[in-house]
């Protein structure tokens, strides 16, 4: 062999070493630089499958309390957004449980800019060395309804103390009275009077009671609409002969709705006697009805004082009257609105009203129509 051809071979010799060199220097470097790949928490079995199904808002947080796995309510609610919990009372109550690994409940008032506050129960716990399991369950419901029953109590307790002061009081002047007939016959007729509205009262509320749950009809039977409306002027004829108020009935006869024959009737005769109150002595009430395809409509139109634009949203209120001196004058309980209202969603239907302040009112109960074709 050559020198030429020595020198070549050693400096093929050389370049591959070199070559080998700084390939294993670039495999060493990559792997320094490779940044280490860290595994997500891994939910414990049967987590996840549970959180699918939960109602309530449950939310699994990591050790850096990003959002690892919500449920659908959670996002709903507003607890989550993105991946990280949008309430700091949540995240703070997250924070106590890390710190000290106990299990911690409470209640809170939930806010976020643009949303409805929301009253909420939170129940923390830790889900192994890493996640931390978050509940929360929406109150807010519950905290209105108990809140409508306080009211609802209040005002009840508040109705029924004004006829039982009067009868006592109206029996006191009777006993003083004694040696004058005429003044006992007078005190005599007012207490009949204040006896028959607490009564009405009495008795109002045990059916509102009964519709309070909004809950459908348990045995609805066809009920006649005719029979309806003739039973609901017959109840009020008394109060509209003793203020020469007309009650015309008009409009389709034959029509059937499918529910309470009691429970509407009771809506009618309502709708028929706030008529009654809110008109003017001599006036006339008109009770007209009609058929569409689907429905039925039971409107009852007065002459009346009216409702003023910024109380019409309020009169199905419980307890709540336009004109509370008239509602003292003529018995009124203020709960006979309310007990059409709830006729109506317990039956499928709704109530809906016109009025102009000085002209009069128009309210109208729409329920859904009976076909007798579909009913053989």
């Amino acid at each position: 062999m050559d020198q030429t051809t020595q020198a070549f071979l050693a400096a093929l010799t050389g370049a591959l070493v070199a070559g080998g060199v700084v390939l294993a220097w670039a495999l060493t470097d990559r792997r320094q630089r490779r940044v280490p790949t860290v595994g997500e928490p891994v939910l414990p079995p049967g987590v996840a499958t549970v959180l699918s199904v939960l109602r309530s808002s449950a939310v699994v947080l990591g050790e850096d309390d990003t959002v690892v796995k919500a449920s659908a309510p959670a996002y709903a609610m507003g607890v989550v957004r993105g991946h990280a919990l949008a309430a700091p009372e949540l995240a703070e109550l997250v924070g106590q449980v890390r710190r000290d690994g106990q299990i911690r409940e409470t209640e809170l008032l939930m806010s976020r800019p643009g949303m409805t506050p929301r009253h909420v129960t939170a129940r923390v716990a830790p889900l192994g060395s890493q996640l931390v399991l978050l509940l929360v369950e929406d109150r807010t419901r519950e905290r209105q309804v108990d809140a409508v029953r306080r009211d609802f109590v209040a005002n009840v307790s508040h109705e029924l103390k004004t006829p039982v002061g009067a009868i006592r009081l109206l029996a006191e002047a009777a006993s003083d009275a004694a040696d004058d007939p005429e003044a006992v016959q007078r005190f005599s007729d007012r207490m009949i009077l204040e006896s028959d509205r607490l009564a009405r009262l009495v008795q109002q509320i045990i059916e509102l009671s009964r519709l309070q749950g909004d809950d459908p009809v348990d045995h609805p039977v066809p009920v006649q609409v005719d029979d309806v409306v003739k039973n609901a002027v017959d109840a009020n004829a008394i109060d509209a002969d003793a203020r020469d108020i007309t009650v015309v009935v008009g409009g389709a006869t034959g029509l059937e709705v499918f529910g309470s024959s009691e429970q509407v009737t009771a809506a009618v005769s309502n709708l028929v006697a706030n008529a009654i109150t809110y008109s003017g002595d001599g006036s006339t009430v008109v009770v007209n009805t009609k058929g569409h395809d689907d429905t039925i409509e039971v409107s009852v139109v007065d002459q009346g004082i009216g409702i003023p634009e910024d109380e019409v949203e309020r009169i199905f209120e419980r307890f709540y009257r336009v004109d509370p001196a008239r509602h003292r004058s003529t018995g009124g309980t203020g709960l006979g609105l309310s007990i059409v209202k709830h006729v109506a969603a317990t039956h499928g239907g709704d109530i809906r009203v016109w009025s102009v302040e000085g002209q009069g009112s128009t309210f109208t109960l729409t329920l859904p129509r009976r076909r007798q074709e579909n009913s053989r």
